[in-house]
């Protein structure tokens, strides 16, 4: 393992905007779908930001590298991988 990062605190973000976006094109969505459909969505999303924001719930994620010989060709800092 090389790297794991939390995205809790980006995740609430993310979450947010999923739900900001799927209203502002609520007659879209109920389209492709049904009420039924639209309503769970909107409520999971809203939920789930709402745990992620608690800290009920996190998402980390994780860097893996199989070495070759030792070697993984990663740069030694994360400011680095980056560039």
């Amino acid at each position: 393992m090389r790297d794991v990062e939390s995205l809790r605190e980006h995740y609430i973000l993310t979450l947010q905007n999923w739900v900001r976006r799927l209203e502002a094109h609520a007659f879209e969505a109920r389209k492709l779908t049904n009420e039924t459909a639209y309503r769970i969505w909107r409520v999971y999303m809203a939920g789930a930001a709402d745990a992620f924001r608690a800290a009920r719930i996190n998402l980390h994620q994780t860097l893996l590298i199989k070495p070759d010989r030792g070697v993984s060709g990663l740069p030694m800092m994360r400011a680095d991988w980056y560039s």
